[in-house]
């Protein structure tokens, strides 16, 4: 039987793998609204799909940290310290950057 339709985490681990180009896409828009209600367990969720769509278990082993840390700091609950964003970050192959806000 073909499922009709499959969970939004699935389809965007999916996309994330046939194009991981789409990562920085994703996580920029992620990290636009970080500031805003809810925005922060997004970005931890699009970190979370980014490393699911690498293999956790590798970019855990790239970062330097344990799979269940990677797990527990990439949970909605979680809240990873700079170093470990920074090594996942680096891990993925994205690094972080800043720019000016633009004010009105």
């Amino acid at each position: 039987m073909i499922k009709a339709s499959r969970p939004h985490d699935d389809a965007v681990v999916e996309l994330l793998r046939d194009d991981p180009s789409f990562a920085d896409e994703y996580l920029a828009a992620a990290m636009e609204e970080a500031d805003q209600a809810g925005g922060r367990e997004a970005l931890l969720a699009a970190l979370r799909h980014v490393a699911e769509a690498q293999g956790m278990a590798a970019v855990a082993e790239r970062a330097g940290i344990p799979r269940e840390s990677l797990y527990r700091a990439l949970s909605p609950t979680g809240n990873p310290t700079i170093k470990t964003l920074l090594a996942v970050l680096d891990a993925a192959g994205l690094k972080l950057g800043v720019r000016r806000t633009v004010t009105a």
